[in-house]
């Protein structure tokens, strides 16, 4: 499933935070069995009379003008294609079928569709539109408009659309208000969910504009917001609609407060920095723990600058160097394990990070659904499956990336890296480290944010130990793009969010069909016939007691191939702002509403 943290909002497709049990759960109304709701947890917490959310402050004042900061650039208003690089934001302007609870493991209530019904054998779903929705022309909103996003997005839009809709086997229009989709694969319960989260598009504007431009042209929409003024590659500001369609419906109730949300977008992040305290922008999500514990001590001193750690329940997933193993160097396992022992995690966090991390060892980390230990129960009866493809590694030795006692004598781990490089028939001659083929070892390290060579230079001061000559590359925004989505680069450093019930959006994070799709975020270049069927087994489970065991299963064999260098993680939000904007007292579980359920404070 599709997730966002919350906060920046960038639409990489690899953000939002999803379920906890794949049961599809609804609420009947009297009416054909149409749902108000639907979640893929259980229990959904709204009924259908319900009147806000818990989270929002239904009295937060409307108005004010809240100013924010992006790092980078961007030269596209069109956030659905492969080229270009769009602007932050875009999702203001759309909206979708169904919008979800901050406050629930993936729930989701009409928006768009005022209800939904879900055929008793789960091979389609039929959603009915309310009929006073409308674009932001005055147009309103139909099913023609569903079905034309729909075949769009697969036709023309970022492939990897059609890996994420690949279950769906069409889409039927019934009438001006109702829309009908169709299931290839019955037991993927996302499907409906998949398909409420889809921004709807205007089919009149883009057959008058060219939807494969990734241009200027400002987008019509149909959301709270529409784009006010901007200046390419420098800001954009977006206007809040005073009289907004659906903003008394129990989904908006208390939210999307802001006047006008604008966005500077800065070259620099220690400008950025600077920028926040001198009140040039109101808000920031700190993620780089020197500055947290060192650039706001002046600034704290005035009352009127809130800098505050919130505690989440957010799985964490895996943040890391990974390999590109479409490269030869890196196809070789024995490589990638070595190497891995040269990152000094417990030296890094100690000296660099202040303590305040901890080691990542798993793909679904600080969740349940992390794998620790030896292989037990239903876990291992899925392994066995594989028994005779897999390391005895996988059943034997419980994944560890190597520790140290924070010294920065890291003498143990490289001995063993060499060891291991020894076997497998690498050379060390004259400290310079061949491959079995006579090739030397070395590699570039891509990287978007200057901020982290702090990091990787020790890395690679531990690399040289091992013969391994390695460099850093740091590139600008667009650059950085572009070599991702065409897999250009030897290592990078890669995030990748989970949710509290993982399902599609696995395929485009490792699994084979993604691997040579430009764009796809299966960034390693996994072609892995066990990887595969373990993330169909993990996307058809039936309950949660299944999804977990096909989950630590697939992060096993994940872990056990050494993909990834494992990095670090943080269970809390660190937020740094001007008190001219306000929160609810209590934020919701598994999204920090920002800045949606925030308010400028008069």
């Amino acid at each position: 499933m599709r997730f966002s943290n919350g906060i920046t909002h960038k639409t990489l497709l690899y953000i939002l935070i999803f379920f906890l049990n794949i049961e599809v759960s609804y609420s009947q109304n009297n009416n054909n069995n149409k749902m108000h709701a639907i979640s893929v947890f259980g229990d959904i917490k709204y009924d259908k009379n319900f009147e806000q959310f818990d989270y929002v402050n239904s009295d937060a004042p409307k108005g004010g003008k809240i100013k924010l900061a992006e790092r980078g650039t961007y030269d596209s208003l069109n956030q659905f294609l492969l080229k270009g690089l769009p602007a932050i934001g875009l999702d203001y302007i759309y909206e979708s079928l169904l919008k979800e609870s901050f406050d629930e493991p993936l729930t989701a209530y009409g928006l768009l569709a005022e209800s939904l019904y879900i055929s008793e054998d789960k091979s389609s779903v039929t959603f009915f539109l309310r009929n006073n929705a409308k674009w932001h022309d005055n147009t309103p909103i139909t099913a023609e408009d569903v079905v034309w996003t729909f075949n769009n997005l697969l036709e023309n839009g970022h492939p990897y659309f059609k890996s994420y809709y690949s279950d769906i086997s069409n889409v039927e229009f019934i009438d001006m208000y109702t829309v009908k989709f169709y299931f290839s694969n019955k037991f993927n319960r996302e499907l409906p969910i998949i398909i409420g989260q889809m921004k709807i598009l205007p089919k009149h504007f883009w057959e008058n504009n060219n939807f494969t431009s990734s241009g200027l042209t400002i987008p019509l929409g149909s959301g709270p917001y529409q784009i006010d003024s901007f200046v390419p590659g420098k800001s954009i500001t977006y206007k809040r609609i005073n009289d907004h369609w659906g903003q008394n419906l129990p989904v908006y109730v208390g939210q999307n407060n802001f006047d006008y949300i604008q966005y500077d977008y800065y070259r620099d992040n220690n400008v950025m920095i600077e920028a926040l305290k001198s009140k040039e922008y109101y808000f920031r999500h700190e993620n780089i723990s020197k500055e947290w514990a060192t650039s706001y001590n002046e600034v704290i001193k005035n009352k009127n600058f809130i800098k505050e750690e919130i505690s989440h329940e957010l799985p964490q997933g895996m943040q890391a160097f990974v390999y590109n193993t479409r490269k030869n160097i890196f196809k070789n396992i024995i490589l990638r394990k070595a190497l891995s022992l040269a990152f000094d995690f417990e030296w890094t966090n100690k000296t660099l990070f202040y303590g305040q991390y901890f080691r990542t060892k798993s793909y679904f980390s600080n969740s349940d659904l992390a794998s620790s230990g030896l292989p037990e129960e239903n876990e291992l009866q899925i392994l066995n499956k594989f028994q005779n493809q897999l390391s005895p590694e996988i059943y034997n030795k419980q994944y560890n990336p190597g520790e140290t006692d924070g010294s920065g004598n890291n003498r143990k781990n490289l001995r063993t890296a060499l060891k291991i490089l020894k076997e497998g028939n690498y050379k060390l001659v004259e400290n310079v480290l061949f491959d079995p083929d006579g090739n030397e070892v070395k590699f570039e390290i891509l990287l978007l944010n200057p901020a982290f060579e702090r990091i990787v230079a020790p890395f690679i001061k531990n690399l040289a130990k091992l013969g391994v000559k390695a460099s850093i590359r740091i590139v600008d925004t667009a650059q950085y793009k572009n070599r991702l989505d065409n897999f250009e680069f030897d290592m990078v450093v890669m995030a990748r969010g989970q949710s509290l019930t993982p399902g599609n959006e696995q395929k485009n994070f490792w699994s084979s069909e993604s691997a040579d799709i430009p764009g796809s975020l299966n960034w390693i270049g996994i072609k892995n016939p066990i990887v595969d069927e373990l993330i169909n087994l993990l996307i058809n489970a039936q309950d949660r007691k299944t999804l977990k065991a096909y989950a630590k299963a697939l992060d096993r064999v994940l872990l056990n191939q050494h993909y990834v260098i494992p990095h670090w993680h943080i269970k809390l939000w660190r937020l740094a702002y001007w008190n001219d904007i306000k929160r609810p007292k209590n934020l919701p579980k598994y999204n920090l509403g920002f800045p949606e359920i925030w308010w400028y404070n008069n």
